[in-house]
């Protein structure tokens, strides 16, 4: 548990370092054998980072605020696979960062603009939080991932995991280590769960559909219920030509102004 809580605390201190400077406080709170969590609270809206021991899962959320302090309404904002068995304060700092961005000045304001734009019964993981989990497994995506935010007035999700990760995922489930697929099958799960319609989408048209299909049946199993049923009825329509993803603006040549 000393090794969890130091990678808790280092992800804990990375959300610190912007909320601070938005004038946030960190509430006392007390852990318990089912759950870690550290709590921020400002003046309209609180955060909380909290790892559920038993689902391995470190998760970022936001609530309002009222009078009496955060109204319990959580919505997820990033959630990420952490094992303490396997990963430590490397995956840590990847997790830290992420919460990090997600939580700064700019990236708030952003999100809320972006809310306005989605449907109120869809999930709160976009494309881009998908991109981003799988920097777990390939480190060289944070670099491409960054470039790609600079270049574009939105994040283009189905170009990127078709042209960046493809094929350092399917490399990865024709290896066939059972520790690899076993992780890489529950951040999609997860990642399914909580996702918009984009990210759905991405997961089982995309991603899942350009598995080889010798290898479909050692990958299936290991997904959630729910994606195992999902991608049943994405493998009818694999082949069939789909709308492409509209072309996004180049930063370089959008005239409007820049979010964050």
């Amino acid at each position: 548990m000393s090794d969890l809580m130091k990678s808790f605390d280092v992800i804990v201190g990375k959300v610190a370092e912007p909320l601070t400077s938005q004038n946030f406080k960190r509430e006392k709170t007390a852990n318990t054998d089912k759950e870690i969590i550290a709590l921020f609270t400002g003046e309209a809206v609180a955060y909380s980072v909290i790892y559920f021991i038993d689902k391995k899962h470190m998760v970022l959320r936001s609530c309002a605020m009222t009078e009496d302090g955060p109204d319990n309404e959580w919505n997820t904002m990033a959630t990420w696979m952490f094992d303490p068995e396997t990963d430590g304060l490397k995956e840590a700092e990847s997790i830290g960062n992420d919460f990090y961005d997600a939580v700064s000045a700019t990236a708030v304001v952003k999100r809320v603009k972006q809310a306005k734009k989605k449907k109120s019964d869809e999930g709160n993981a976009d494309p881009l939080f998908l991109a981003k989990r799988f920097v777990t497994f390939f480190p060289e995506l944070k670099d491409v991932i960054k470039e790609e935010r600079e270049s574009y007035e939105e994040f283009r999700g189905v170009y990127f995991i078709r042209t960046y990760v493809l094929e350092k995922f399917n490399a990865l489930i024709s290896r066939g280590a059972k520790g690899e697929m076993n992780k890489m099958a529950q951040m999609i799960s997860t990642q399914y769960a909580n996702g918009d319609m984009d990210t759905r989408s991405i997961i089982t048209i995309v991603i899942l559909n350009s598995i080889e299909e010798k290898n479909v049946e050692k990958f299936m199993p290991l997904l959630s219920e729910e994606l195992q049923k999902a991608w049943s009825y994405a493998l009818k329509i694999k082949g069939k030509k789909i709308k492409p993803e509209k072309p996004q603006k180049s930063i370089a040549n959008y005239s409007g102004s820049r979010l964050g």
